[in-house]
Protein backbone atom coordinates (compact mmCIF):
# COMPACT_ATOMS: atom_id res chain seq x y z
CA UNK A 1 0.00 0.00 0.00
CA UNK A 2 1.37 3.75 -1.37
CA UNK A 3 0.52 6.67 1.47
CA UNK A 4 0.02 9.73 -0.28
CA UNK A 5 2.88 11.90 -0.14
CA UNK A 6 1.77 14.31 2.07
CA UNK A 7 0.36 11.93 4.66
CA UNK A 8 3.33 10.10 4.97
CA UNK A 9 5.57 13.13 5.24
CA UNK A 10 3.35 14.29 8.26
CA UNK A 11 3.05 10.99 9.44
CA UNK A 12 6.97 10.61 9.83
CA UNK A 13 6.76 13.81 11.14
CA UNK A 14 4.57 13.07 14.24
CA UNK A 15 6.26 9.68 14.74
CA UNK A 16 10.10 11.10 14.40
CA UNK A 17 10.76 7.99 11.92
CA UNK A 18 9.80 6.78 8.59
CA UNK A 19 7.33 4.22 7.78
CA UNK A 20 8.98 0.94 6.62
CA UNK A 21 5.42 -0.73 5.39
CA UNK A 22 2.32 0.03 5.50
CA UNK A 23 -0.84 -2.34 4.72
CA UNK A 24 -4.48 -1.66 4.66
CA UNK A 25 -7.19 -2.88 7.47
CA UNK A 26 -10.78 -2.32 7.82
CA UNK A 27 -11.33 1.04 9.95
CA UNK A 28 -15.03 1.39 9.18
CA UNK A 29 -16.98 2.83 6.80
CA UNK A 30 -15.80 6.77 7.47
CA UNK A 31 -12.15 6.69 7.14
CA UNK A 32 -9.61 4.77 5.43
CA UNK A 33 -7.07 2.90 7.74
CA UNK A 34 -3.65 0.88 7.99
CA UNK A 35 -0.98 -0.98 9.89
CA UNK A 36 2.24 0.80 9.35
CA UNK A 37 5.90 -0.81 10.30
CA UNK A 38 8.33 1.63 11.69
CA UNK A 39 11.71 1.11 13.16
CA UNK A 40 10.11 2.01 16.39
CA UNK A 41 7.42 -0.93 16.08
CA UNK A 42 3.75 -1.54 14.34
CA UNK A 43 0.92 1.59 14.78
CA UNK A 44 -2.45 2.34 13.63
CA UNK A 45 -2.88 4.95 11.29
CA UNK A 46 -6.99 5.93 9.88
CA UNK A 47 -6.98 8.97 7.75
CA UNK A 48 -9.62 11.43 5.96
CA UNK A 49 -8.81 13.80 3.22
CA UNK A 50 -12.03 15.57 4.49
CA UNK A 51 -12.88 15.21 8.28
CA UNK A 52 -15.14 16.54 10.55
CA UNK A 53 -12.66 19.03 11.54
CA UNK A 54 -11.64 18.44 15.12
CA UNK A 55 -12.92 14.51 14.30
CA UNK A 56 -9.92 13.10 15.20
CA UNK A 57 -8.90 15.18 18.13
CA UNK A 58 -12.07 14.36 20.25
CA UNK A 59 -11.65 10.54 19.41
CA UNK A 60 -7.92 10.60 20.67
CA UNK A 61 -9.35 12.54 23.48
CA UNK A 62 -12.41 9.79 24.58
CA UNK A 63 -9.93 7.15 23.74
CA UNK A 64 -7.07 8.43 26.53
CA UNK A 65 -10.20 8.79 28.67
CA UNK A 66 -11.19 5.53 28.36
CA UNK A 67 -7.86 4.10 29.32
CA UNK A 68 -6.91 6.82 32.06
CA UNK A 69 -10.37 5.10 34.27
CA UNK A 70 -8.31 2.12 34.79
CA UNK A 71 -10.99 -0.63 34.05
CA UNK A 72 -9.10 -3.27 33.25
CA UNK A 73 -10.48 -3.07 29.82
CA UNK A 74 -7.87 -2.74 26.79
CA UNK A 75 -8.19 0.89 25.25
CA UNK A 76 -5.20 1.58 22.35
CA UNK A 77 -3.40 4.53 23.58
CA UNK A 78 -3.40 7.88 21.28
CA UNK A 79 0.12 8.61 19.82
CA UNK A 80 -0.62 11.77 17.57
CA UNK A 81 -4.15 13.51 16.14
CA UNK A 82 -4.07 15.97 13.40
CA UNK A 83 -6.49 18.29 11.30
CA UNK A 84 -5.70 18.34 7.51
CA UNK A 85 -2.88 20.79 6.37
CA UNK A 86 -1.48 21.74 3.15
CA UNK A 87 -1.60 18.06 1.33
CA UNK A 88 -1.66 16.49 4.50
CA UNK A 89 -5.04 14.51 5.51
CA UNK A 90 -6.59 14.61 8.62
CA UNK A 91 -5.63 11.45 10.50
CA UNK A 92 -5.50 9.83 13.73
CA UNK A 93 -2.27 6.93 15.00
CA UNK A 94 -2.85 4.54 17.49
CA UNK A 95 -1.10 1.86 19.10
CA UNK A 96 -1.54 -1.43 17.29
CA UNK A 97 -3.10 -3.30 18.77
CA UNK A 98 -3.18 -7.15 17.39
CA UNK A 99 -6.78 -8.55 16.76
CA UNK A 100 -6.77 -11.90 19.56
CA UNK A 101 -9.07 -15.06 20.17
CA UNK A 102 -11.38 -14.28 22.59
CA UNK A 103 -10.57 -16.15 25.77
CA UNK A 104 -13.14 -18.31 27.75
CA UNK A 105 -13.96 -15.74 29.85
CA UNK A 106 -14.38 -12.91 27.64
CA UNK A 107 -17.66 -11.83 28.27
CA UNK A 108 -17.34 -12.24 32.02
CA UNK A 109 -14.43 -9.41 32.52
CA UNK A 110 -16.20 -7.71 29.24
CA UNK A 111 -19.39 -7.08 31.81
CA UNK A 112 -16.86 -6.33 34.85
CA UNK A 113 -14.70 -4.10 32.83
CA UNK A 114 -17.92 -1.89 31.95
CA UNK A 115 -18.58 -1.53 34.95
CA UNK A 116 -15.25 -0.67 36.62
CA UNK A 117 -15.41 2.15 33.50
CA UNK A 118 -18.68 3.28 34.64
CA UNK A 119 -17.21 3.77 38.30
CA UNK A 120 -15.31 6.79 36.66
CA UNK A 121 -16.97 9.49 37.74
CA UNK A 122 -17.27 13.72 37.60
CA UNK A 123 -18.72 16.08 39.17
CA UNK A 124 -21.05 16.51 36.32
CA UNK A 125 -22.98 15.66 33.37
CA UNK A 126 -21.08 16.02 30.29
CA UNK A 127 -17.25 16.60 28.98
CA UNK A 128 -14.23 18.54 28.61
CA UNK A 129 -15.08 18.81 25.23
CA UNK A 130 -18.05 17.80 22.39
CA UNK A 131 -17.98 14.27 20.93
CA UNK A 132 -19.22 12.27 18.07
CA UNK A 133 -21.05 9.75 17.91
CA UNK A 134 -20.48 8.43 13.50
CA UNK A 135 -20.38 11.82 12.15
CA UNK A 136 -22.99 13.34 14.61
CA UNK A 137 -21.53 16.24 16.96
CA UNK A 138 -22.36 15.66 20.44
CA UNK A 139 -22.69 18.83 22.26
CA UNK A 140 -21.09 17.71 26.11
CA UNK A 141 -21.68 21.14 28.20
CA UNK A 142 -21.41 20.37 30.98
CA UNK A 143 -25.02 20.38 32.82
CA UNK A 144 -26.04 19.29 37.16
CA UNK A 145 -29.11 17.87 35.63
CA UNK A 146 -29.67 14.00 33.75
CA UNK A 147 -32.73 14.48 32.68
CA UNK A 148 -32.01 18.14 31.27
CA UNK A 149 -28.53 16.74 29.79
CA UNK A 150 -30.38 13.57 28.14
CA UNK A 151 -33.28 15.82 27.01
CA UNK A 152 -31.58 18.79 25.65
CA UNK A 153 -28.20 17.66 24.65
CA UNK A 154 -28.84 14.23 23.55
CA UNK A 155 -32.54 13.71 22.23
CA UNK A 156 -33.36 16.89 21.36
CA UNK A 157 -29.88 17.70 19.49
CA UNK A 158 -31.09 14.61 17.42
CA UNK A 159 -34.57 15.82 16.50
CA UNK A 160 -33.36 19.09 15.41
CA UNK A 161 -31.20 17.40 13.10
CA UNK A 162 -33.58 14.77 12.01
CA UNK A 163 -35.92 17.73 11.30
CA UNK A 164 -32.85 19.93 9.29
CA UNK A 165 -31.47 16.83 7.16
CA UNK A 166 -34.26 14.53 6.95
CA UNK A 167 -37.21 15.99 7.46
CA UNK A 168 -40.10 14.97 10.22
CA UNK A 169 -43.84 14.74 10.01
CA UNK A 170 -45.52 17.62 12.21
CA UNK A 171 -47.58 14.49 14.22
CA UNK A 172 -44.29 13.07 14.59
CA UNK A 173 -42.28 15.80 15.68
CA UNK A 174 -45.33 16.85 18.35
CA UNK A 175 -45.22 13.32 19.66
CA UNK A 176 -41.38 13.88 20.16
CA UNK A 177 -42.08 16.80 21.98
CA UNK A 178 -44.33 15.58 24.36
CA UNK A 179 -41.63 12.53 24.83
CA UNK A 180 -39.30 15.33 25.79
CA UNK A 181 -41.35 17.22 28.22
CA UNK A 182 -42.55 13.67 29.79
CA UNK A 183 -38.71 12.38 29.99
CA UNK A 184 -38.83 12.97 34.03
CA UNK A 185 -41.91 10.54 34.22
CA UNK A 186 -40.06 7.70 32.95
CA UNK A 187 -35.88 8.34 32.99
CA UNK A 188 -34.15 7.36 36.41
CA UNK A 189 -33.76 10.38 39.08
CA UNK A 190 -31.69 8.11 41.45
CA UNK A 191 -28.52 9.92 43.32
CA UNK A 192 -25.91 7.83 40.83
CA UNK A 193 -22.91 10.32 40.10
CA UNK A 194 -22.12 10.82 36.31
CA UNK A 195 -20.36 7.74 34.69
CA UNK A 196 -18.00 7.73 32.06
CA UNK A 197 -19.41 6.18 29.28
CA UNK A 198 -18.31 4.56 26.05
CA UNK A 199 -21.09 6.10 24.30
CA UNK A 200 -21.20 4.29 21.06
CA UNK A 201 -20.74 0.57 22.51
CA UNK A 202 -22.10 -1.95 19.61
CA UNK A 203 -20.35 -5.38 18.97
CA UNK A 204 -18.18 -3.60 16.24
CA UNK A 205 -16.25 -1.18 18.66
CA UNK A 206 -15.46 -4.18 21.25
CA UNK A 207 -11.78 -5.30 20.24
CA UNK A 208 -10.12 -8.88 21.22
CA UNK A 209 -6.90 -8.07 22.40
CA UNK A 210 -3.80 -10.77 21.39
CA UNK A 211 -4.40 -12.43 24.91
CA UNK A 212 -7.97 -12.62 24.54
CA UNK A 213 -9.18 -10.00 26.61
CA UNK A 214 -11.64 -7.32 25.79
CA UNK A 215 -11.13 -3.86 24.69
CA UNK A 216 -12.90 -0.90 23.32
CA UNK A 217 -12.47 1.19 20.25
CA UNK A 218 -13.84 3.98 18.65
CA UNK A 219 -15.73 5.98 21.48
CA UNK A 220 -18.10 8.62 21.85
CA UNK A 221 -17.58 9.68 25.55
CA UNK A 222 -19.24 11.58 28.07
CA UNK A 223 -20.25 11.43 31.56
CA UNK A 224 -23.56 10.49 31.67
CA UNK A 225 -26.16 8.41 33.17
CA UNK A 226 -24.69 4.70 33.31
CA UNK A 227 -28.06 3.44 31.76
CA UNK A 228 -27.23 5.77 28.71
CA UNK A 229 -24.84 3.11 27.53
CA UNK A 230 -27.01 0.17 27.79
CA UNK A 231 -28.96 1.52 24.89
CA UNK A 232 -26.86 0.87 21.72
CA UNK A 233 -25.46 -2.25 23.29
CA UNK A 234 -29.17 -3.47 22.76
CA UNK A 235 -29.99 -1.89 19.80
CA UNK A 236 -27.84 -4.48 17.15
CA UNK A 237 -27.45 -7.30 20.19
CA UNK A 238 -23.70 -9.32 20.17
CA UNK A 239 -23.46 -9.30 23.82
CA UNK A 240 -24.06 -12.28 25.76
CA UNK A 241 -26.16 -12.91 28.57
CA UNK A 242 -23.01 -13.46 30.51
CA UNK A 243 -21.57 -9.89 29.78
CA UNK A 244 -24.96 -8.37 31.33
CA UNK A 245 -25.02 -10.85 34.26
CA UNK A 246 -21.53 -10.49 35.08
CA UNK A 247 -22.20 -6.47 34.94
CA UNK A 248 -25.47 -6.89 36.99
CA UNK A 249 -22.87 -8.69 39.77
CA UNK A 250 -20.82 -6.11 39.63
CA UNK A 251 -22.90 -3.03 39.91
CA UNK A 252 -26.17 -3.90 40.11
CA UNK A 253 -28.29 -1.53 37.93
CA UNK A 254 -31.47 -0.06 39.51
CA UNK A 255 -34.62 -1.27 38.94
CA UNK A 256 -37.05 -0.91 35.99
CA UNK A 257 -34.15 0.11 34.21
CA UNK A 258 -35.07 -2.52 31.28
CA UNK A 259 -38.53 -0.30 30.91
CA UNK A 260 -36.25 3.03 30.17
CA UNK A 261 -34.04 0.82 27.98
CA UNK A 262 -36.16 1.91 24.36
CA UNK A 263 -35.57 5.48 25.34
CA UNK A 264 -31.63 5.21 25.66
CA UNK A 265 -31.99 3.27 22.30
CA UNK A 266 -34.19 5.84 20.64
CA UNK A 267 -31.03 8.36 20.86
CA UNK A 268 -28.83 5.41 18.66
CA UNK A 269 -32.23 4.96 16.20
CA UNK A 270 -32.34 8.51 16.06
CA UNK A 271 -28.63 8.84 15.46
CA UNK A 272 -28.67 6.21 12.42
CA UNK A 273 -32.11 8.07 11.02
CA UNK A 274 -29.82 11.44 10.85
CA UNK A 275 -27.10 9.41 9.18
CA UNK A 276 -28.80 6.90 7.37
CA UNK A 277 -32.24 7.88 6.76
CA UNK A 278 -34.49 4.66 5.46
CA UNK A 279 -36.57 2.64 8.26
CA UNK A 280 -34.62 4.23 11.49
CA UNK A 281 -36.80 6.87 11.06
CA UNK A 282 -40.27 4.43 11.66
CA UNK A 283 -38.16 2.73 13.92
CA UNK A 284 -37.79 6.14 16.31
CA UNK A 285 -41.67 7.40 15.98
CA UNK A 286 -42.60 3.91 17.17
CA UNK A 287 -40.52 4.17 20.56
CA UNK A 288 -41.92 7.41 20.47
CA UNK A 289 -46.13 6.45 20.66
CA UNK A 290 -44.97 3.34 23.00
CA UNK A 291 -44.30 6.29 25.20
CA UNK A 292 -47.33 8.91 24.29
CA UNK A 293 -49.52 7.18 22.34
CA UNK A 294 -50.19 7.72 18.45
CA UNK A 295 -49.74 11.64 17.39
Amino acid sequence: MILPDGLRRAVRAALGTPVIHAQPVSGGSINAAARLDTAAGPVFLKWNAHPIPDQFEREAAGLQALADAGSGLRVPRPLHAARPQGDAPGFLLLEWLPEGRRAADFDERLGVGLAALHRATAPRFGFDADTYCGATPQPNGWRDDWLEFYRDQRLGHLLRLAVDHRGVPGAERRAFERLLTRLPEWLATDPEPPALIHGDLWAGNVHVAPDGAPGLIDPAVSYSHREAELGMMALFGGFGSRTWAAYEAAWPLQPGWRERLPLYTLFHVLNHYVLFGGPYGPQAWATVRRFVGAP
